[in-house]
């Protein structure tokens, strides 16, 4: 798809063009086993709705739906995933080095106009012999993507390409993640900022009140 001799074209512009991140150029299987593809996607589900869940809480949870691993076994798959527990209380905080924290915005908001909102969301692609990340900027409104990328890493760099490549058509009122600890990152809010866009973080289901 992407051809490194490519007379006209150079790598960095073919990954523009078709939305993909340069690491993802360099991605390696990861070898997983189906067991731990299947682990992961139950992660991946339950952190996508309660993103204040780490590895204590998941553990459990996992455990009532039919998944039994211990703790030690879940943090490792959540670290490798990049997945790191938020505080979900509704105030400005640190919820690590380099990570802010931000008040959810929008209860009771009614979305009535395209970029009023965009949100965001990171999820893993399984793939045969181990997966990639996928991340993506939609508007509540149209339903429409403005802008996503594939990686096989979570890297800062990643995330700030999908919200740079989001950022060139336009720019929200209002910009709402549920995957805190990705776009909380000092360069993602400080290009928010910089851009006078507000942001939002979702608690625990959230992500989907408005839409």
């Amino acid at each position: 798809m992407v051809e490194a001799d490519h007379p006209e074209l150079s790598v960095r512009r073919q990954c523009e063009l078709l939305g993909l991140s340069r690491s993802s150029l360099y991605y390696q299987p990861t070898g997983e086993t189906p067991e731990n593809l299947r682990l992961m996607q139950l992660i991946d589900e339950q952190y996508t709705a309660c993103p204040f869940y780490g590895s204590r809480k998941m553990t459990p949870w996992l455990d009532q739906h039919g998944e039994k691993a211990n703790r030690k076994r879940v943090r490792r798959r959540m670290r490798k995933m990049g997945l790191e527990a938020i505080d979900p209380k509704p105030r400005l905080s640190t919820a690590g080095r380099g990570h802010k924290v931000s008040p959810y915005l929008l209860r009771g908001v009614k979305v009535e106009r395209p970029n009023h909102v965009w949100n965001t969301d990171i999820t893993y692609v399984p793939m045969r012999e181990g997966f990639m990340y996928l991340a993506a900027v939609l508007d509540w409104y149209s339903r429409y993507v403005i802008g996503w990328r594939l990686s096989n890493t979570l890297d800062g760099s990643f995330c700030l390409e999908v919200l740079e490549d989001a950022l060139r058509s336009g720019k929200p009122e209002v910009f709402n993640t549920d995957q805190g600890v990705q776009f909380t990152a000092e360069a993602c809010t400080g290009r928010l900022e910089a851009a006078e866009v507000a942001v939002s973080m979702d608690g625990c289901g959230r992500a989907l009140d408005n839409v």
